[in-house]
């Protein structure tokens, strides 16, 4: 199952499931056993922004963290797989640019 984010002055976001879920649960968007599909309001984006910047801060810091405990213990020190800072920056992008435009941002799967 795929996410397709969705505003009138972007490009659409396609996301995986679980990455899509990930991002609705930083929003405060998701519920378990409702519709797949939403809306985000220009009202609501500075806390969503924050909420996702705060996120991706925490992921940061402890992929950071990681890589110098494999370092002191003599391992390699790449952390495995995709950051949040990497799925999220297209929809940091959308959050700003439909903020500026006060268009809503959609989403569904």
């Amino acid at each position: 199952m795929l996410y397709k984010f969705k505003s009138k002055v972007t490009s659409d976001v396609i996301m995986l499931e679980p990455n899509g879920r990930q991002i609705l649960q930083i929003w405060g968007k998701f519920e378990e056993g409702a519709p797949a599909r939403g809306i985000l309001l220009p009202e609501d984006m500075p806390a969503a922004k924050a909420a996702l910047e705060a996120a991706i801060a925490a992921e940061d810091a402890q992929r950071a963290q990681a890589a110098r405990d494999a370092q002191a213990n003599g391992e390699d020190t790449q952390v495995a797989g995709i950051s949040l800072r990497q799925r999220a920056t297209p929809l940091l992008d959308m959050l700003q640019r439909s903020l500026k435009a006060q268009k809503e941002i959609v989403w569904g799967t």
